[in-house]
This record gives C-alpha cells, structure tokens and sequence, in this order.
C-alpha cells in the first residue's frame, strides 16, 4: 500500500479507525501478548513511524479499544438489566449470570482486562493516560446505575464496590482459566489433575454470587450510622 499522510481531520479519523479495526481484529486472532507493533504496522498498511503519528504506542491503541469494548458491553447490560420484580436471592444469582454470561462471550474484553493494570497502562503519556481514566470513571459509573437500577438494594456504594470487584474477578480469572498447551497436555495425560481446571463461568459467576450476597449481607449487618451516605 502507498502510503498518503492523512490532512484533514476526517482523514485523520478514518485512519485511526483503520488501526483500531486491525487491531480487533488481530485480538480475535491472538491475545494481547503476541500483539506487536511491527505486525499491527503490517496488517494496516502502514510504517511503523506512521502508524506512530496517529497512536504514541502499542498501548495506547490497546486501551482505545478496551474503552470501546467496555461501551459496547455496558450496551448490552443497558438491554439485560432492566428493572425486574422477584425475590432479592433471585435477582441476586440472576444478576451474576447476565454479568457473567454477557462477559464470557466478550473474549477481547476479557483478555484486555486481564492485561490492563500489568501491561497497558504502562508505556503512555499522561495525556492518554488521562482520556483513559475519565472514560474508565463514565463507566464505572454507568456500570454502577444499572446495577443499582436492577438491585436496588445495593445501595450507591456497595454497587461503586461491586463494579470493583467485577473488574478484579474477571481479570484474575480469564487467565487462569486458560491454560497453555503444556498445562492441557498435563491434565490429558493424568486425569486425575481434572479438577485443577477452572471454567471461567463457573468459577466468576459463583464469585460474583457470593460478593452480591456478602455486600448485601453487610450492609444489612451494618451498625446504625456506620454506613456510608446514599446521595440520591
């Protein structure tokens, strides 16, 4: 491909589309690991040293595209989430199944939260370290509204807290759930090492169960005046 600088604001925009398309792509391909910056250059078209005019790094392209998954999946929790009537303990273990179910079928998502804290947040200014953070607060705080708007008996908090833990437990489970060959090889060759193998929604939807339940729990057991203040 001949390589023509992007002039205008529009062009700029549509190029950084490009690189950002090629690298969901290359994410269902591979995990965040084995993405580099030579083979994202590649697959776009496009030199190193220009692919560089439009992101300062591999991880800044990284943590666009987490941004955007995140909105994509709080999308869909908009849908799932709606106001529902029933018993707190039914809501409680449905409310970890959608949150669960809808993270399983983000692979990207989930191997890009895996890498966030470790990988991605190193290597970028503080300027795209800044847009970064502010997108992760409006969603966090969406996350927050729509668990609270589904279970409302989490109050602000406790649902702040939630959307916390939400975030840790997936990303300690996704990578502990997919093991390497040589880790498959081991529990092929003695069954008896079977039950060492984690199921990511097994294991993050009884997670998520108890932590619902736990909050809950204290919140309830909560001396009167200790809790902290619901401001709405």
């Amino acid at each position: 491909m001949c390589f023509q600088r992007a002039r205008s604001e529009q062009q700029r925009n549509e190029r950084r589309r490009q690189i950002l398309a090629t690298a969901a792509a290359m994410l269902t391909e591979m995990p965040v690991a084995k993405i580099s910056l030579n083979e994202l250059s590649r697959r776009v078209g496009l030199a190193k040293s220009n692919v560089l005019r439009y992101f300062e790094s591999r991880e800044d392209v990284l943590l666009e595209l987490l941004d955007a998954e995140m909105q994509d999946w709080i999308a869909e929790l908009e849908r799932s989430l709606e106001p529902a009537e029933g018993a707190q303990r039914q809501r409680e273990d449905r409310l970890a199944a959608v949150l669960t179910e809808s993270l399983a079928r983000r692979p990207v998502l989930c191997d890009l939260n895996s890498a966030h804290a470790a990988v991605l947040e190193h290597n970028v200014s503080t300027d795209v370290a800044l847009r970064h953070k502010r997108e992760t607060k409006r969603a966090l705080e969406e996350q927050a509204r729509l668990i609270r708007r589904y279970l409302p008996e989490l109050g602000a908090h406790d649902a702040t807290r939630l959307v916390a833990m939400i975030a840790l437990l997936a990303a300690s489970a996704w990578p502990l759930c997919r093991p390497s060959e040589a880790m498959l090889a081991a529990y092929t060759a003695d069954p008896a090492l079977a039950d060492l193998r984690m199921n990511f929604t097994d294991m993050l939807r009884q997670s998520l169960a108890v932590t619902i339940s736990g909050l809950l729990a204290r919140a309830e057991n909560a001396p009167l005046g200790t809790g902290p203040i619901d401001p709405s």
